[in-house]
């Protein structure tokens, strides 16, 4: 049903750069080298929204998506696109263009926010974030402050079963910002070194 106007848009916006799209919203997402900034949905192309486009978008009397999720309606950031957009080649490579530079600047942000809560940490879950509150560790900077050793001996204080080294490594994965799995085994050592002094 959306094939002709994909195709067109993928056709259209190449010379972005790599173009493909994947099935999202009820319809199909569009990625220009991995940003999405538009989506195709009911044969209608939508452009990403943000505060450097969506007032404008909104005098022009455009509509922003909106789909269903678990029966509720969900707003998208999505507007569509007049239909004689697609005449005017210049005016939707100038929109699609600034909603693009707005997708990669969310992307940016989303990639740089520091999570708020120990559970949105690498490696961590719930039930992890439940034993360092339990352990006097309630926040992310708690933990940053107690280092992957501290928090682990917090732990073993608060805790009577046996802990394994590699929530030591996961700890430390968590501060780090990346999967235990590739804390090298010299960075072990040290904090296996620093955990029996």
């Amino acid at each position: 049903m959306d094939k002709p106007t994909l195709k067109n848009t993928l056709k259209f916006f190449e010379c972005l750069g790599k173009m493909k799209s994947r099935s999202m919203f009820g319809g199909f997402g569009v990625f220009c080298d991995e940003t999405m900034f538009a989506l195709v949905v009911n044969n209608q192309l939508h452009l990403r929204a943000g505060p450097a486009n969506e007032t404008e978008f909104k005098a022009l009397n455009m509509e922003p998506y909106v789909y269903k999720k678990r029966g509720f309606p969900v707003v998208t950031k999505y507007y569509a696109v007049p239909q004689d957009w697609w005449d005017q080649s210049g005016l939707m490579m100038d929109h699609a263009t600034k909603a693009l530079a707005i997708a990669r600047e969310d992307q940016q942000e989303k990639k740089t926010a520091a999570p708020s809560r120990i559970k949105d940490l690498p490696n961590l879950r719930l039930a992890t974030e439940r034993m360092l509150k339990k352990a006097g560790i309630e926040s992310v900077e708690e933990l940053q402050r107690a280092g992957a050793v501290g928090a682990y001996q917090a732990l073993q204080k608060s805790h009577n079963d046996t802990l394994s080294l590699e929530l030591l490594w996961a700890l430390e994965g968590a501060i780090e910002g990346k999967h235990w799995s590739v804390i090298t085994p010299q960075r072990r050592n040290e904090l296996l070194e620093t955990l029996r002094q």
